[in-house]
């Protein structure tokens, strides 16, 4: 009976190779995928993380295809602080509208500002009234510059076929009805009753302490905890702290050389590092670096980070008013990008990354600068060559009177 079984079973076997059947056959949930399916999220196939969208699409291409669940995502002020709000802005937005929760946090300005002024999401049909430019057809073909017909674009144009990240127009607010679906959690620190948190924290002011001890609660309470599921359909908790390190947030470290307490931000970053990498959760945090004037706090703080992108805004300065740089507004750049479950990371070819700020839309592309055909630029004059040769005109010889340039 046992031989008979046997046969059987190997009969049935051949029978389904012969229909084409594989052989192997792997376990897991329907659908071939181990990741959760969260909204608003993607895995990515060489790491194996799940990525979320940072809102600006351009940035997420940057990062290597968008920022991974459980990583903290550092944004370098500008001079001003305009664009890396902005910045700040494209990221709650992103998740009002896949439907995450929020966590804005802040220390100079209410976070129900900040959200009543998040941009609105640019849907296809309003392209036009954007203004903003359509792809290249593939018919139209450069005549000139053809060699660079076919490289890749860091900026695509607004599209409903790209499933991940959205556009938004910055030109108009958000409505309210899109924050019905979602939760938005917000911490304000001079509305803090306490600022006395009951966990002590060694070497660590009080702000931090009780943003810690919230973001902590939030993690806990509403289930984003992998070692706690979440009896509910699983979400993102999207958690944003505008200028941590300032004055406000009760931190010395951009006032003096030597603060009293430099390790309290460090300390701060290293804790929030371990609520993110165990929970369904993202960060992101603007830093006045500008303001830093102690580097080795900038660079610990740099270390402490998974993504760390530096924003150069060219307001007040000499490339403002410089022609080769009129079509741009600032530089970006990429400090640090994180190797996550691979040995190496997904670091772009292209190191010139410029950003613009359009009439509608915050773009990152690539910086191109015209070729200098000037005369008066980059060349040096007659006189100035027989002063060199003037120079020179000893060990030329004696004839060499150094009024006339040397003619090669």
């Amino acid at each position: 009976a046992v031989k008979m079984a046997a046969r059987a079973g190997g009969e049935a076997v051949t029978a389904a190779r012969g229909r084409g059947a594989p052989s192997f056959q792997r376990k897991g949930p329907p659908g071939g995928s181990r990741l959760a399916a969260i909204a608003g999220t993607r895995p990515a196939v060489r790491h194996g993380q799940l990525l979320l969208s940072t809102g600006l699409p351009s940035l997420d291409s940057v990062l290597g295809g968008g920022l991974a669940v459980g990583t903290l995502l550092l944004i370098e002020e500008d001079k001003y602080g305009v664009y890396s709000h902005l910045l700040f802005k494209y990221f709650l937005a992103e998740g009002v509208v896949c439907g995450h929760d929020l966590f804005v946090a802040s220390a100079k300005e209410l976070p129900t500002n900040i959200l009543k002024e998040l941009p609105a999401p640019l849907l296809d049909n309003c392209r036009k009234e954007a203004g903003e430019e359509t792809t290249t057809s593939e018919d139209d073909s450069m005549q000139i510059a053809w060699r660079y017909q076919n490289f890749p674009k860091m900026e695509a144009s607004p599209s409903t076929s790209s499933r991940f990240g959205h556009y938004y127009d910055i030109s108009k607010t958000m409505s309210s009805e899109l924050f019905q679906s979602i939760k938005c959690h917000s911490f304000f620190l001079p509305e803090e009753p306490s600022l006395q948190p009951t966990i002590k924290m060694h070497n660590m002011n009080c702000g931090y302490a009780r943003l810690l001890q919230s973001i902590q609660k939030i993690i806990y309470q509403e289930g984003f905890d992998g070692s706690h599921p979440q009896k509910k359909q699983k979400n993102i908790l999207r958690i944003g702290v505008q200028s941590l390190g300032s004055m406000l947030w009760g931190d010395d470290i951009c006032c003096t050389d030597n603060p009293e307490d430099a390790h309290s931000m460090t300390k701060f970053l290293y804790v929030l590092r371990g609520l993110l990498r165990k929970s369904l959760s993202a960060c992101i945090i603007t830093v006045p670096a500008h303001l830093i004037q102690n580097k080795a706090i900038m660079e610990r703080v740099t270390n402490l980070s998974d993504v760390v992108v530096g924003l150069e805004s060219f307001i007040g300065s000499e490339r403002e008013t410089n022609p080769l740089y009129k079509d741009y507004h600032g530089l970006i750049h990429v400090r640090q990008i994180p190797r996550l479950n691979c040995l190496i990371c997904d670091v772009s070819d292209t190191k010139d990354l410029a950003f613009r700020l359009k009439r509608k839309q915050f773009t990152i592309e690539r910086l191109h600068l015209p070729p200098d055909l000037s005369d008066a630029v980059s060349r040096s004059s007659k006189q100035e060559l027989a002063a060199a040769a003037k120079l020179l005109s000893s060990g030329c010889g004696a004839g060499a009177g150094g009024k006339k340039h040397l003619d090669f």
